[in-house]
């Protein structure tokens, strides 16, 4: 289990890298509108901390139910066949590899600047790595809520901070491809 935890926490450091290194990209290019009328890559990085808030609410509330069940649950024996669902979530990563109308309220609405999301998105992944801090041995998979995306079901603590990780992910590479579409335009 601890070798679980310190893997959902090198994922969430790395694309928290990577997720923070587009704030580094030029404005312009941040701002371009891509051809199919798709997001500005401030628009997806605003998605993905508007999503990442909505996470972070079942997150809390499961790791303080998590928490509170390993003082009357036995961890070892709920630890027994534990099975991390790691190849489903991890679909979770890929641009467009389900189809997922995503609730109004994580649309973009540019209401914060560049500079507020970059702290907001750094606070969130901060606020998942405390939880895996707080839950080193096995207590997050204490309490599951279900997850509709992607057909997911119940789902465990750790299983949230990795699927909004990898939800993060997705959009790294719809963000490279808006890249690659604005160079290719100044060309």
């Amino acid at each position: 289990m601890i070798r679980l935890v310190q893997e959902i926490r090198e994922t969430l450091k790395n694309i928290s890298d990577k997720v923070d290194n587009w704030f580094n990209k030029p404005e312009e290019a941040r701002k371009y509108k891509p051809l199919d009328n798709g997001w500005t890559i401030d628009q997806i990085l605003e998605h993905i901390s508007l999503t990442n808030h909505f996470l972070l609410i079942l997150i809390d509330k499961g790791a303080r139910k998590a928490l509170e069940n390993a003082n009357k649950l036995n961890l070892q024996t709920e630890l027994d066949g534990y099975e991390f669902e790691k190849k489903k979530l991890d679909e979770i990563g890929l641009h467009k590899s389900f189809e997922w109308i995503r609730p109004e309220h994580m649309e973009p609405k540019g209401e914060k600047s560049s500079a507020e999301t970059r702290e907001i998105i750094g606070e969130q992944f901060q606020q998942c790595s405390k939880h895996l801090e707080n839950m080193p041995d096995g207590e997050g998979i204490l309490h599951k809520t279900t997850m509709t995306v992607n057909n997911l079901g119940k789902i465990d603590v750790y299983e949230y901070i990795y699927f909004l990780a990898k939800h993060a992910e997705r959009h790294l590479t719809q963000m490279e491809k808006n890249e690659e579409e604005f160079l290719s335009s100044i060309r």
